[in-house]
């Protein structure tokens, strides 16, 4: 299909995230941009006024810290750098106030850290928020609780805080702005072009990126095409655009060409719960490696994880944590939340259920993961025969 004409599908999107990095908003003292951001309020509000819903997910916090401390360099340091955002989120969402009732706009600040979605109650609060905020005609202004965010629940870059921010909506499209006009490969004469449609990031669209941003800034091009591919495994299309060019958003939901789309997968068959165990917690902390009937039982007829299906047990978990389940071949089987810590997943492991109650007492749970807790790996899937009989 042309890619002018299947773009058409971009100007249906009802309800938009738009991410935009530090480097958009600021100059390179760090001093906001005002020119910049008074041009995308105006944008903003524009898709806000014809009925669409828009979410702004904004960097820039940090950065404007660091102008008014007089700091020259992003600190490197965990203290300075929340410190920096302390005094910058105010100064940001100060201009942001202004700018957007400038438009006639109401705004309303989230500020989130990873280990709010990954908390199953704090995850449904902020959903219930974001909508709230968006039915009453509000544009949400999302961003990263730095001043106290830790490495250990950081989501890392806003990219993949405007990604999960996507996905906690189930947004129809999300546009990533920076500071390059998209993905660029190196063309046949060896000059470098911009990829109008990615169908899918693997390996050699990821070898063709590098750097990590700016002093300004964590993100970089990696970050965007792996926060565009996970956004759009979930049935939102993404477009990476290039933000200092006037105009930029209308055109994206105009169909234009510009940037670098990333169209929608089909909607995933996970629920929403199975989306939150997917995408909403960090990296396993532990491994569970099963026998052949336990990875049968999983993946062929959709069952929990027992513990007499249990062979290894390697990492230090707690009940809730995400861990991953493997196969006596060492291959990725599938990941879900635990039910038991490290230490009695060690001493239930290859015990019956009756064993385990009349050993251990009747209280313990019957599964080590529960199969609405479990989502099954897409490559285990793939090899898998149907039990005709689920």
């Amino acid at each position: 299909m042309d890619n002018a004409m299947s773009r058409e599908i971009l100007a249906q999107a009802k309800r938009i995230v738009v991410k935009v990095g530090s480097r958009v908003l600021v100059q390179r003292s760090g001093r906001p941009d005002i020119r910049r951001m008074a041009a995308l309020v105006r944008d903003l509000a524009a898709v806000r006024e014809r009925g669409r819903e828009v979410v702004l997910v904004s960097s820039g916090a940090i950065a404007c810290g660091m102008e008014a401390m007089g700091l020259r360099r992003r600190p490197e340091d965990l203290p300075t750098l929340q410190m920096a955002a302390a005094v910058g989120q105010n100064r940001l969402m100060a201009l942001y106030d202004r700018l957007f009732a400038e438009a006639h706009c109401r705004i309303g600040q989230v500020l989130l850290t990873h280990a709010d979605l990954e908390n199953r109650q704090r995850h449904l609060n902020a959903k219930h928020c974001l909508r709230k905020l968006l039915e009453h005609g509000a544009v949400p202004v999302v961003n990263e609780n730095d001043a106290v965010s830790t490495d250990e629940i950081k989501f890392g870059d806003n990219d993949a805080l405007a990604s999960r921010t996507a996905m906690l909506l189930q947004a129809d499209l999300l546009v990533l702005l920076t500071t390059v006009d998209g993905f660029r490969v190196p063309g046949a004469d060896g000059r470098e072009r911009v990829v109008s449609c990615l169908p899918c990031v693997d390996e050699e669209a990821l070898s063709h990126t590098a750097g990590k941003g700016s002093p300004l800034s964590t993100g970089g091009m990696a970050s965007k095409l792996g926060a565009a591919a996970e956004a759009a495994q979930t049935g939102t299309h993404v477009v990476i655009a290039n933000g200092r060019k006037g105009g930029t958003l209308p055109k994206i939901l105009a169909g234009r060409p510009v940037g670098t789309w990333l169209p929608a997968g089909a909607p995933n068959a996970l629920n929403l719960r199975r989306r939150w165990v997917m995408f909403f917690h960090r990296p396993p902390r532990g491994t569970l490696t099963v026998d052949d009937g336990a990875r049968d039982a999983l993946v062929r007829d959709g069952k929990s994880l027992l513990a007499v299906g249990v062979r290894s047990v390697e990492g230090t978990f707690a009940p809730g944590d995400l861990v991953e389940v493997r196969d006596l071949r060492g291959d990725p089987v599938a990941r879900g939340l635990a039910a038991y810590s490290h230490i009695a997943a060690i001493a239930f492991m290859g015990l019956k259920t009756s064993e385990i109650h009349a050993k251990f007492g009747a209280g313990i749970p019957d599964e080590i993961i529960h199969h609405d807790n479990l989502v099954l790996d897409p490559a285990a899937l793939r090899g898998a025969t149907p039990n005709p009989g689920t």
